[in-house]
């Protein structure tokens, strides 16, 4: 349910809101107000991954070299040691040598950083990334 919307003023110094005002436009924002929630919702989702406690969701980035001995089955074998948070899998072949791979995770936040932790210390890996985001039931 929408809740109602307020009106509320902000004073902001005429060179940050210059400033602000290109970054919007330049992101096909229409008016302010959208940007300034926008900006809202990213600070309170970021306050929520800081609590550790509570389910969420997110994505792991993996860029991989495949050849390295048995990574792909390290990889695999870990997704499926935590089936039950790995929600999807998008797996690209980038180049002769290159895989990148998207997992979709969603549980207890320790759960998600513990396979991004995981998945970052195999040995092949060349970058990890958890991307933490939020189920929107909060905002």
């Amino acid at each position: 349910m929408e809740s109602e919307l307020q009106r509320i003023g902000v004073s902001i110094e005429e060179k940050l809101l210059v400033q602000f005002d290109r970054l919007i436009e330049s992101k096909g924002y229409t008016n302010r107000s959208e940007a300034i929630r926008d900006l809202i919702r990213e600070s309170l989702v970021e306050d929520e991954w800081r609590k550790d406690v509570g389910e969420s969701v997110g994505t792991i980035t993996l860029v991989y070299n495949h050849h390295l001995r048995e990574m792909a089955d390290r990889v695999t074998d870990l997704q499926h040691q935590y089936h039950e948070k790995i929600v999807s899998v998008l797996h690209v072949h980038l180049d002769a040598h290159n895989c990148l791979e998207v997992m979709v995770v969603r549980g207890e936040k320790v759960e998600i950083q513990a396979i991004a932790g995981r998945l970052s210390s195999l040995k092949g890996v060349k970058h990890c990334k958890l991307v933490a985001t939020t189920t929107g039931e909060n905002l």
